[in-house]
């Protein structure tokens, strides 16, 4: 059921008009910025125009960093549907203005419209990701922005391609201008008169004293944000993913007609194929995570990324571009399906990359700062596609590189980037093991896991058959575990790494290891007072003949330390496959079967007074049942 979450959520009013308002405002900012861009090339000499070009990007990007941080502000401050129809009303100002700077043909009058344009947008990019959380539920945190994501490089598109095409027909006596003007003021009403049905988002900070130096506010956000790292690195990740986006967007004209050989047609089919790459990435997020918010598809991003482009810097680098600049030509000419196929990968990889990254931004940053932390990503995000730009420059016009050949260099940072980030917080390529275990060797269902408390402290106790089980249940549990494992199995080399990064906490017997036996008792208890999930495995080993071995007193003298909920939970269709000990020790002895299909069942919470071992074995027995 969870896969369809993103699209029931095009018929909720908790989600429909904001999804409408921010296309339709992401789909004007296009069409404006774009029809002018394209006005200027044809109307002005080569020189000037590639000035005012430039000038336009850069008045577009500037009120990100002059005006995100009071935008964040604002957003945890007021109600943040409230700010949405101010904000929308703007834009109809600002659109009236706009279409006036167009008749006149007032070149510097439409840059200072595109700069009010560019200020509307920096408003608006806080509330936009703040309010999710506040109107979705954090199962529905995927599918919304998997929805948005789709919803914004779609509406970059059509408002690109509708606004060159009405450019077009400025020049041909053909009315273009009040073609042009009807589109904008129909995007601007239409998308004030939606977001009038956005419910209520009540401030997150009414109290909060505006700080309107950006400088500041954005270093202090910076160094609020610093302390979860997650969420710090997925800022990180987020910026360089749009540095990427910028970097292969801006050259996608020049890589069609210097490169392919192509025309202004060519260009729009790179462009869509990116963006549909892109829409379906993004909302595939949702079925791959299953509706939660599955980190492992980061790394998988990021590595599709960096591969994708190289295969693209390969294809563009051999290419021989056909006699005739047309659509035909180049879909006949070798090499032609090998380019579109990389850019509909990267854009399918950047879904995987962003969606989820976007999400645990969402997630984890304290609701009462929120927006902020989302205005301080946004003003690195500007940052880092200004330093696209100037990468182009240096690789393209300094150093001059081929534009195949700074595609290859991007992709190959891109990696660099990526092993940075994942160092830095090793849990994204934990997530992934767990990820690709479960949707590979492992067909995981669920049964009962809803009552494992939402939060507060608690311990699951559960059965041992295998070597991953710790990894199977840590991507079943909604919840992050903290793993109590024998010591042994904590330092099986690269299991080490994982277990160590999800904060297990090893544990031996007495005889073996007095010191680190207590120190593992006043671990789980600090744990547990810090309102953490804990798991244990009673048994206290892998069990050697797929029977359920007898359950030790350790959990009652936690219990006894620490009186908190302990929930039941059996593993079912392990026993036999390539990590338990079925036909002898794992990994010597081949096992029956490669393939599992596993269940992860959980109980009812037991209270601490009558969470006894003998009590604890007969409720997981009567779980498993049958199916070892």
């Amino acid at each position: 059921m969870a896969h369809n979450n993103q699209f029931r959520l095009l018929a909720s009013r908790r989600f429909l008009p904001f999804f409408l308002t921010q296309f339709l405002g992401a789909f004007n900012d296009n069409v404006f910025k774009n029809a002018l861009i394209v006005m200027i090339a044809f109307r002005l000499a080569a020189s000037e125009a590639n000035a005012l070009i430039n000038l336009a990007a850069g008045l577009f990007i500037l009120p990100f960093f002059l005006f995100s941080a009071a935008a964040g502000q604002l957003a945890d401050k007021y109600d943040k549907s409230r700010l949405i129809r101010l904000i929308k009303l703007a834009e109809i100002g600002i659109g009236v203005f706009g279409v006036v700077a167009l008749v006149s043909g007032n070149n510097v009058l439409c840059l200072m419209i595109l700069f009010l344009l560019g200020t509307q947008s920096a408003f608006f990019g806080p509330v936009k990701y703040a309010i999710l959380p506040q109107h979705l539920q954090k199962a529905e945190l995927v599918g919304g922005n998997a929805l948005v994501e789709m919803g914004t490089f779609v509406a970059i598109l059509a408002g690109t391609i509708v606004g060159g095409l009405l450019a077009g027909l400025t020049g041909s006596g053909e009315h273009g201008i009040l073609y042009l003007g009807i589109v904008i003021m129909a995007a601007a009403l239409g998308g004030y008169a939606v977001c009038r049905a956005i419910p209520r988002a009540p401030a997150a900070a009414p109290e909060l004293q505006i700080n309107f130096n950006p400088a500041s506010q954005t270093a202090r956000i910076l160094r609020e944000a610093a302390k979860t790292p997650s969420v710090f690195y997925a800022i990180i990740g987020i910026s360089w993913f749009w540095l990427l986006g910028a970097a292969y967007l801006t050259q996608i004209p020049s890589f069609t007609r210097n490169v392919l050989g192509g025309s202004e047609t060519l260009v729009t089919l790179l462009l869509c194929t990116f963006t549909i790459g892109i829409a379906i990435g993004s909302l595939a997020c949702e079925r791959l995570s299953g509706g939660r918010i599955e980190l492992g598809l980061v790394p998988l991003g990021a590595a599709g990324l960096t591969l994708a482009g190289i295969g693209l810097a390969a294809a563009g680098s051999g290419f021989v571009a056909p006699a005739e600049a047309t659509l035909t030509a180049f879909l006949h000419s070798d090499g032609a399906a090998a380019i579109l196929a990389c850019l509909t990968l990267i854009g399918i990889f950047g879904g995987f990359y962003i969606v989820p990254l976007y999400a645990m931004m969402q997630e984890r940053s304290a609701p009462a700062i929120r927006a902020r932390i989302i205005s301080v990503n946004n003003v690195l995000n500007s940052l880092f596609m200004v330093v696209s730009a100037i990468l182009g420059i240096v690789f393209l016009n300094l150093l001059h590189a081929s534009i195949p050949q700074f595609f290859l260099v991007i992709a190959i940072m891109n990696a660099a980037v990526a092993v940075f980030v994942f160092a830095r917080v090793p849990e994204f390529a934990m997530r992934l093991l767990i990820w690709l275990l479960s949707h590979t060797m492992y067909r995981v269902k669920h049964e009962g896991l809803e009552q494992i408390p939402a939060e507060g402290p608690a311990i699951i106790a559960c059965n041992h058959v295998s070597y991953v089980d710790a990894l199977l249940l840590a991507g079943a549990v909604r919840r992050p575990i903290r793993f109590i494992m024998y010591k042994p199995i904590y330092e099986i080399p690269v299991l080490h790494f994982i277990f160590r990064t999800g904060r297990a906490i090893p544990i031996c017997s007495r005889t073996q290891d007095p010191e680190g036996y207590q120190r593992a008792f006043v671990e789980i208890e600090q744990g547990l007072k810090d309102g953490d999930l804990l798991c244990i495995f009673p048994e206290g080993q892998l069990t050697q003949n797929g029977e359920l071995g007898p359950f030790k007193a350790g959990i009652e003298k936690i219990l006894e330390r620490t009186p908190v909920p302990v929930i039941p939970m059996a593993l079912r269709g392990l026993w036999g496959s390539f990590f338990s000990h079925r036909g002898g020790h794992a990994f010597t002895t081949w096992p029956r079967r490669f393939w599992s299909k596993v269940s992860v069942v959980a109980g009812k919470p037991l209270d601490a007074a009558v969470a006894r071992a003998e009590t604890l074995q007969q409720q997981v027995s009567v779980l498993r049942g049958e199916q070892r």
